[in-house]
């Protein structure tokens, strides 16, 4: 395995300005490289409900399989010079686009290289957004399908606004899905015991977060990661005075981050978030769905569509004896992290720094302050014979990531063409017009459907043309089918969809071909976070 660092250009302003340390960062409490032993100071002088949540996340990722060393890690927790390094995702099927591995490497990575920079025990800790209720955003995955990737949903009906963590998997049907999504993978020697993994940890599945969950244990068997479930009962019973703060602080955190979006505007960058003064930044579930309110005039809690209005009293109450009733949303579940864990470090993508940045008064408001946030580790995995087929095209690995390889394919397909067939087209299309007009001046002149009809054999000569345009271009990549293939190839595996791959390939296909081990490698592997993204070949 080999893993080369290149540069991401155009990423977005924010989070370019955020790498080199830009006036952007006034937006955010510390430096993201370098600031560990400050931040350390500060979260000695904090405390924590670290008995009660150890024994919850000791019990929870010992059913969804965690082995020996993330269980020593959850006792770890108990010790109170203990910190831990979070990130987190949604629930998606077969762990979702390889960002979320990317993510848990990075989180993974930078707590063993603070734990020994430290000398402290530093957690890797994986927060699953088990509440969210975005359930198309986790029901697919996308497969390499010829020179496309191909959307595979899970087709379970699914009606309310349910948290993730509380939609029970159709078995017979993500059975079938499952076995579909396996009929599109090529047999290699990995082939059985990926299927069965997979098919294992379905039939020991409830819901949508347990099959995420028991996979990524499966995945990281040997590496320590904690997972955390957002829409946990029992932890949110341990958040009861955390929501009664954001309840009573509502004005400030919300008045607050709507003033730094104007401010971030201001200078330049676009806001990350819609925000409003009178958001309540809190979600409440009533009969199985999860209503955002927001803060009336009155100073009433109330839905969007009117579901549900509690005051203030009647929220806080609500809050102590029912916290299983509340959840966060994005502005507050950063801060509900903060008052649950010692957080080191906080791992996140360029859309997660890019709404971050709007969070400073939020943490304020609670007379917190924001933790390091580290922009996580991007990843393309090529296979290492994809270097032929760079060589072969005249790309390099840095254009092919960046800006894939569409551009340079017609390039070279018209270095094939000589005059350009485009131009002989137009060219003749032109000539046919001028050609044609003294014909359907005269058929104008004649009578009005007569010269509709002179228009109409025009718009079929020309179509006619068009027919031959395109079968000569077909023609033409027929014949060197072999070569273009190369250059579809790069496109598929560098630059899917004019993006990076990280955001649209799942992990199973790499899975199938490498096996399970060349996560662990990747893992264990030296990097860099300063680096932009690192290339991967396996």
């Amino acid at each position: 395995m080999r893993i080369d660092a290149v540069n991401i250009r155009n990423q977005g302003q924010l989070i370019t300005d955020y790498r080199n340390n830009r006036s952007v960062m006034q937006f955010f409490d510390y430096h993201p490289f370098g600031a560990m032993d400050e931040r350390m100071n500060e979260l000695r002088n904090r405390t924590f409900k670290r008995e009660e949540l150890a024994t919850i996340l000791a019990e929870r990722n010992t059913a969804w399989g965690a082995g020996e060393t993330t269980l020593k890690a959850i006792e770890q927790l108990r010790n109170p010079e203990s910190v831990v390094v979070v990130g987190g995702q949604q629930a998606g099927l077969l762990t979702g686009p390889l960002y979320t591995i990317n993510k848990i490497i990075s989180i993974l990575h930078f707590a063993r290289e603070q734990e020994k920079s430290l000398n402290v025990p530093v957690l890797p800790v994986f927060w699953i957004a088990g509440e969210d209720h975005d359930y198309e955003e986790v029901n697919h995955v996308f497969f390499p399908e010829g020179t496309e990737l191909n959307k595979y949903p899970l087709k379970q009906s699914h009606y309310k606004k349910l948290p993730v963590t509380e939609i029970t998997l159709d078995q017979e049907l993500a059975g079938k899905w499952v076995d579909e999504l396996f009929s599109k993978l090529p047999e290699t020697i990995h082939t059985k015991d990926i299927y069965k993994m997979v098919t294992d940890t379905l039939r020991e599945s409830v819901s949508f977060t347990d099959f995420f969950a028991r996979i990524i244990h499966k995945l990281f068997q040997e590496e320590g990661i904690i997972l955390i479930d957002a829409a946990d009962k029992r932890i949110r019973n341990i958040e009861q005075d955390y929501f009664v703060r954001m309840i009573e602080n509502q004005p400030k955190i919300s008045q607050g981050v709507c003033e730094v979006a104007k401010e971030l505007e201001e200078q330049g960058y676009t806001a990350a978030l819609e925000l409003e003064p009178a958001d309540g930044h809190l979600f409440y579930h009533l009969d199985g769905e999860r209503i955002l309110l927001s803060r009336t005039e009155q100073g009433t809690w109330k839905g969007k569509q009117d579901e549900i209005e509690l005051t203030t009293e009647e929220l806080l109450s609500l809050a102590e004896t029912n916290p299983e009733k509340l959840s966060n949303n994005v502005v507050t579940r950063p801060v509900m992290q903060e008052l649950l864990l010692p957080t080191l470090a906080f791992i996140g993508g360029p859309g997660e720094i890019s709404y971050w940045a709007l969070l400073k008064p939020a943490f304020r408001a609670l007379d917190l302050k924001m933790p390091p946030v580290l922009p996580r580790l991007s990843f393309t995995y090529l296979p290492e014979t994809i270097n032929k087929a760079l060589y072969a095209t005249d790309l390099t690995v840095e254009e092919a990531v960046n800006e894939g390889s569409t551009a340079k394919r017609e390039q070279w397909l018209l270095t094939k063409q000589e005059p350009p067939i485009d131009d002989l087209a137009k060219n003749l299309q032109n000539t046919i017009a001028e050609a044609h007009k003294p014909l359907r001046k005269t058929a104008e002149s004649i009578r009005d459907d007569v010269g509709a009809l002179a228009e109409k054999n025009l718009h079929y000569v020309q179509r006619e043309i068009e027919f031959l345009k395109r079968r000569m271009k077909l023609a033409l990549e027929e014949k060197y089918a072999k070569d273009l293939a190369q250059f579809d190839e790069i496109q598929l595996l560098t630059h899917p969809e004019e993006g990076l791959q990280e955001r649209m390939w799942n992990v199973f296909p790499f899975l199938n071909e490498y096996g399970v081990s060349f996560i662990s490698e990747v893992t264990r592997s030296s990097f860099s976070f300063q680096n932009s993204h690192y290339v991967v070949y396996l």
